[in-house]
């Protein structure tokens, strides 16, 4: 790159306002690309079209219509044509594209836009094949990691995945041994942070109407089956000690009425930190997703965690008396959440080992930093 700032299109096919794991992360690049003095543009979905400048940003919104997420809960933004166009235009004048998930297609359009122009990109791929209870869903999501994927992982630059189950997926559809990296999701260490004190903790309850005497376990995501939210109902009983504190869309008629059940709804960024305070656990029994950002979060604000024993949680070299890695059964997981309900040392030591590991493990400088060596080819 040369001595002017370098000029940086990262893509996904969401981001802020919309809520979720992925566009967190790439609003989180973006700020601290920004930062570093990077002219940094995002090329995302919308209802509507548009360029903002947020944050030192510039956002580039195509229109595409949302349906099936709002109808089947299946994030696919269907673009405008106008995204091929928006795509080519954007990675001319980038030195580098960061694109994010090879299953999407704005993914398959600034990976062609990047060929075309010559430009050189580098992709995260965040997941594997996803669980989904509909067999058309899971093999529509074969076929396109098996051919644009496969083109996609083949063609970059670099490409990072979060966790040892990723990394395998990617190496098997064709992405190159030397080119394929391990770089964890930076966490905001300031914003996502334990509870100062007592007094802290019960005004968060306050704001959500939150009981201030009891034992809560905070589950954050989607209300799908793939992230676990049936088995954590299915685990509680009214006598266990504990109630459980949903946050997040989806099947929100499986927790109406439920005696010692609270859904907060989907959360802002601000709000998704006070209700970490709030809770006492954080439990997450999902399938297939290695190291998901709401357990980063979880931990950075002092929360024991209970979660799916994933092979992806392998290189991250956790201590396993330190944080609960469980089969995903019913039995184990109500097991484990009455006796942490009932053992406060027990937390507090889980807690203060999450807090002192995303201190030292999720730091955004060092991830952003080494963004801009593999954008400018000294990563490999």
């Amino acid at each position: 790159m040369s001595a002017r700032p370098p000029r940086v299109l990262l893509v996904s096919h969401y981001y802020p306002p919309h809520l979720g794991g992925i566009e967190n992360v790439v609003h989180r690049e973006a700020q601290g690309l920004s930062a570093q003095g990077v002219d940094v543009t995002v090329l995302t979905s919308a209802s509507r079209s548009s360029v903002t400048v947020e944050e030192g940003v510039r956002v580039v919104r195509v229109a595409a219509w949302n349906g099936t997420e709002r109808r089947a809960g299946v994030p696919f933004p269907v673009f405008s044509p106008a995204l091929l166009t928006a795509a080519l235009r954007l990675a001319r004048r980038a030195d580098a594209v960061h694109i994010h998930d090879c299953l999407y297609l704005s993914s398959w359009a600034a990976g062609l836009a990047a060929r075309l122009t010559r430009t050189p990109y580098v992709l995260t791929q965040h997941v594997a094949v996803v669980d989904h209870p509909s067999p058309l869903v899971k093999a529509v999501q074969r076929a396109v990691y098996g051919v644009a994927g496969r083109g996609l992982l083949r063609g970059a630059r670099s490409v990072f995945t979060l966790n040892a189950s990723v990394a395998r997926f990617v190496r098997a559809r064709g992405a190159q041994e030397h080119r394929a990296h391990h770089l964890a999701n930076g966490v905001d260490t300031g914003h996502f942070r334990p509870a100062t004190s007592v007094a802290e903790r019960l005004f968060a309850r306050e704001r959500f109407g939150l009981p201030a005497d009891r034992v809560l376990v905070l589950f954050a995501g989607r209300l799908v089956p793939k992230k676990g939210y049936d088995l954590l109902l299915a685990a509680h009983a009214p006598d266990a000690g504990y109630d459980l504190v949903f946050s997040g869309d989806g099947d929100t008629e499986a927790l109406a009425g439920r005696p010692g059940v609270h859904h907060l709804g989907a959360l802002s960024r601000e709000a998704m930190a006070d209700a970490y305070r709030a809770c006492d656990v954080f439990a997450l029994p999902s399938t297939a997703e290695g190291f998901p950002l709401t357990v980063q979060e979880a931990m950075a604000s002092g929360l024991p965690v209970v979660t799916t024993d994933d092979p992806g949680y392998a290189p991250y070299h956790l201590d396993r008396d330190r944080v609960s890695l469980l089969p995903r059964d019913v039995a184990a997981l109500a097991a484990e959440l009455r006796t942490l309900a009932t053992d406060p040392e027990r937390r507090a030591c889980m807690g203060a080992y999450s807090r002192t590991y995303a201190e030292k493990a999720f730091a955004w400088d060092d991830h952003v930093q080494t963004l801009l060596a593999h954008y400018c080819g000294r990563g490999e």
